[in-house]
């Protein structure tokens, strides 16, 4: 009896990776994407453990590993979380998963497989890239896939359906699309029709609301501390590491804040448990803030965080990349400008000038890593 083995494809974005992913399938395994951007010591360290039995690389030939583990009959993905919030984690995804996920997403687009084309452009060793090509391979659209994202090859695509991040949505005319799926980090605050923002992450097998409205089959529920949770076809099996992160009734804790209003069907995302900062007694959320400094002159980039402080608890802390650097924005610059859209409360009380702001690649905060 043959057992479903893991493959790690290690091929950067395009025909080859798209043909090695079937390939595998059609095999029975599973596959692991590689992030082809990590230096060589993580990326080794992340093989480690993952325990790929196998490993595809630019010839295109599967080359055996040492210490492979096997994988579960119907397993279809092995994907990393982002690490956002601390070490990645390894997320098995089943066939009738990444279908579940594929088929929920193209009703809600209204895709046509006859005449939509998706392209693919984001890192393909994370889900919010990975999932165009699956749901692409699932319904038999049509699919382009680009190596990187770049700006003039996302134009003269010709696809009519794309998955960005604020990042590169800025970069880019979004007019020719028909649907733009926009996940990752926050979006800004003015978006064009053809715009859907998602909410979903690694363990939901990609966006699983669509701009505040869950997809068909994901049930939603928030629970008194406000956490969100998510139950659906779409979810993972388990973690590579055999733990499996869902209920007895297969409810999953996002360790995500919101509001659901069941009345209308529709989800508030506030940000992760560990993001909230508490000062003086009042709540505050980083991206609200985020939104409002990114669109001020004198800020290229801004991420918001809370900074201990004997008076306040917490004081809002603003990370701030100058637009100019012989022209920095002052605090008290910034918390007018602040207060001119938010309660008071939300002003920065600390500015640090930064050079960058750390993110995964995804264009999601790090903000573990912001300077203390």
């Amino acid at each position: 009896m043959l057992v479903a083995e893991l493959v790690a494809i290690a091929l950067p974005g395009g025909r080859a990776f798209v043909d090695a992913l079937r390939r595998v399938w059609d095999d029975g395994d599973a596959a692991f994407p590689v992030d082809s951007r990590y230096p060589p010591a993580l990326a080794q360290a992340i093989l480690d453990a993952v325990a790929p039995a196998w490993i595809v690389g630019n010839g295109g030939e599967r080359v055996r590993r040492a210490r492979g583990r096997p994988v579960d009959d119907g397993d279809a993905l092995v994907v990393a979380t982002s690490g956002s919030t601390g070490e990645p984690k390894a997320v098995v995804l089943t066939h009738d998963a990444v279908a579940a996920s594929a088929w929920a997403t193209s009703e809600r687009l209204g895709v046509d497989p006859a005449a939509d084309l998706w392209l693919a452009c984001l890192p393909l060793a994370h889900v919010g890239g990975l999932s165009v090509v699956t749901r692409a391979l699932v319904t038999e659209t049509s699919l382009t896939v680009l190596p990187k994202f770049d700006p003039d090859d996302v134009m003269a695509s010709g696809a009519t359906l794309v998955s960005l991040v604020p990042a590169a949505l800025r970069r880019i005319d979004p007019a020719p699309f028909r649907w733009i799926v926009l996940g990752g980090s926050a979006p800004p605050p003015s978006l064009p029709a053809n715009i859907v923002t998602t909410y979903g992450m690694t363990e939901t097998g990609s966006g699983v609301v669509y701009d505040g409205v869950p997809l068909s089959g994901v049930d939603v529920r928030v629970d008194d501390h406000a956490q969100i949770w998510l139950r659906g076809p779409m979810l993972l099996r388990v973690y590579r590491d055999g733990f499996d992160p869902k209920d007895r009734d297969g409810w999953f804790a996002t360790g995500d804040l919101g509001a659901w209003e069941p009345t209308v069907g529709h989800l508030t995302v506030y940000g992760r448990q560990g993001d909230l900062i508490i000062t003086g007694g009042e709540n505050v959320w980083p991206e609200p803030v985020e939104r409002v400094l990114l669109t001020h002159p004198g800020v290229a980039d801004v991420a918001v965080a809370g900074l201990e402080d004997p008076e306040w608890g917490h004081v809002v802390t603003a990370y701030v990349v100058p637009a100019d650097a012989g022209a920095i924005p002052t605090l008290d610059e910034l918390r007018a400008y602040s207060k001119s859209e938010l309660p008071a409360h939300c002003a920065p009380r600390r500015v640090v000038v930064v050079t960058a702001i750390p993110r995964t690649s995804l264009g999601k905060i790090r903000r573990s890593e912001l300077v203390r």
